[in-house]
């Protein structure tokens, strides 16, 4: 199978870095680009102006391929009731915080399905590499990108997601496994999550389907990423090991955190966004542990009321409130230049000099 990183990008190492929207900067996608791997933006929560703005900085910062990642989910579907009862519920987090709820709850990004403007940046500024995140866009748009040379790539975290790829002409397959930080890729998260981790789940898609793999979750290392190699993945994607590096923009209580619990603990909720992702333990989390499936609005109404409580506990410089978004491992992250933790891995795999 010809390399899809290799052969078709010209990129030179078998590492991604994970797009992770919010931390993901154009100099973070720009120096791990220069640095012979794949940089990557997350640009699900971004304006068409947003992504078109940091998309063109890149492509100041490095002549390299870059991936661009977006947001494939279903519009939320709204229950009024059962949002007015989660804003009862974190009624009393606001007002400790001497802050206010928000009256109602809105739907603060927009679906890549739903975005021709977001399209149109895209045609024009026209990345090497577009992924999708939480499922597909509409075959029609697959193909105005494809017909403009850029590679595509979607989150996979089961075999059926995989082949729904592989059947819509998706030239790559990010294989999730349920290590791995942030949001889970899943294409409709009201089914059934069979949590596979990145060990079966690459293992599981290298046997049934014929595309090119990326291993991403719980990767942190050169022995980790050689493993995901071994296993049959042509690549491997890493995202909480960029989390302390100076390109990356995480605050400095994501850092603290980080850097304060060792191992760090994480877990999986869907009380921040109102879709499973898993974050650093924090306050939040503790206090929303027991909320059940049925109580959490829809991705990204829950969202809405997530960062308006961040927002409240950080102008009173309270800590522990943010979406920490980060992987089992995270604790091996090292605060060092992403150009330095690429060469180092690079090394190691003996892949240069």
């Amino acid at each position: 199978m010809q390399s899809l990183l290799s052969d078709r990008l010209g990129v030179k190492l078998p590492i991604i870095q994970a797009p992770m929207a919010g931390v993901a900067t154009p100099q973070l996608a720009a120096a791990v680009s220069n640095a012979g791997a794949l940089g990557s933006l997350g640009l699900g929560a971004s304006t068409a102006e947003q992504a078109e703005a940091q998309i063109k900085a890149t492509q100041a910062l490095t002549s390299r391929p870059f991936n661009v990642n977006l947001f494939c989910h279903q519009p939320a579907r709204r229950n009024p009731t059962q949002e007015q009862a989660w804003i009862a519920r974190l009624q009393p987090e606001f007002t400790r915080l001497n802050a206010s709820p928000p009256a109602a709850l809105s739907e603060i990004y927009t679906s890549f399905n739903h975005h021709d403007a977001l399209l149109d940046v895209l045609l024009r500024t026209r990345p090497a590499v577009v992924s999708f995140h939480f499922g597909l866009p509409p075959q029609a748009v697959i193909e105005k990108l494809k017909a403009q040379g850029i590679v595509l790539l979607a989150t996979a975290t089961s075999l059926t997601e995989a082949q729904q790829s592989a059947a819509s002409g998706i030239d790559g397959i990010v294989a999730q496994g349920y290590e791995a930080g942030g949001h889970r890729g899943m294409f409709d998260p009201q089914q059934p999550d069979q949590q596979l981790s990145t060990l079966a789940l690459v293992q599981i898609l290298h046997q049934a389907v014929d595309l090119p793999l990326i291993a991403a979750g719980g990767i942190m290392t050169s022995q980790g990423i050689a493993a995901a190699l071994q296993l049959g993945a042509q690549a491997a994607q890493l995202g909480s090991a960029f989390l302390l590096c100076p390109e990356a923009a995480s605050d400095a209580t994501y850092r603290e955190m980080i850097r304060a619990s060792h191992p760090a603990s994480t877990v999986m909720t869907a009380a921040i966004s109102g879709r499973p992702a898993r974050s650093l333990e924090s306050a939040f989390t503790r206090q929303t542990r027991t909320a059940t499936a049925e109580e959490i609005p829809d991705y990204p109404l829950t969202y809405a009321l997530g960062k308006a409580l961040a927002q409240a506990a950080s102008a009173q410089q309270v800590a522990g409130y943010g979406a920490y978004w980060a992987g089992q491992a995270v604790a091996l992250a090292q605060p060092r230049p992403a150009a330095e933790l690429i060469g180092q891995w690079a090394k190691e795999l003996m892949l240069v000099d």
